[in-house]
């Protein structure tokens, strides 16, 4: 798997170092980039993020990054976004009223009045569905967020692991070569590596056979 190309889009919200030292745990090569083509010639994509929606979809624009990453997921390519990563494959989002990736059909949503946000810390995972990334990781595992808003998809098909806090949220979501997380698995220990390294070996399939 050390070949394996995983492009780490940087658009100036991510949590980049973590998650290329994640990467580069369990085996990968990832690349921290902002250039559209290194992300089309990579072997997977992760798109990370940190802070607001809105802020970030500027960014992402102003790199001149969204046909890319829209380009890698239809040619069907390992993709993997984080936290605001998941947010910005929705449609929109109440943080500033961004309109969003439209990859996922649906809105991200602030937590309704009365819980503090941003919910921080962590929290249990149920997983929905199967998939190659959450692979032998146990049901209620718990992994790290910071959020103060979540994702809310058109279509339930696409909910692949929900938590709690205060209402039970979408906390990821999965269809075919795309998967995305609510939570950061680089900042959740051996069970976030997990997550990493299944993704990094799904790729690797993938790879395989799309080089036969």
């Amino acid at each position: 798997m050390s070949g394996l190309r995983v492009a780490v889009i940087d658009y100036e919200a991510g949590n980049l170092r973590s998650v290329e030292k994640a990467l580069e745990t369990v085996g990968a090569s990832p690349l921290v980039t902002s250039k559209p083509q290194d992300i089309l010639a990579a072997d997977a994509v992760v798109l990370p993020g940190q802070g607001r929606c809105d802020a970030a979809m500027v960014a992402l624009q102003a790199k001149e990054l969204t046909a890319a990453v829209h380009q890698v997921i239809r040619q069907g390519k390992p993709f993997f976004g984080v936290c605001v990563g998941l947010q910005l494959l929705f449609d929109s989002s109440e943080e500033g009223n961004a309109a969003c990736l439209g990859v996922i059909p649906g809105r991200v949503r602030r937590f309704v009045p009365g819980l503090k946000v941003p919910h921080m810390g962590w929290n249990q995972v149920t997983f929905r569905v199967d998939h190659p990334v959450f692979a032998g990781v146990p049901q209620g595992s718990y992994f790290y967020f910071v959020h103060s808003y979540y994702p809310d998809p058109k279509d339930q098909s696409w909910v692949a692991g929900t938590a709690t806090y205060g209402i039970d949220f979408c906390c990821a979501a999965a269809r075919g070569n795309l998967v995305a997380t609510q939570f950061h698995p680089e900042k959740s220990g051996p069970v976030g590596l997990k997550l990493y390294e299944n993704f990094v070996q799904f790729a690797a399939r993938v790879a395989s056979k799309a080089a036969r």
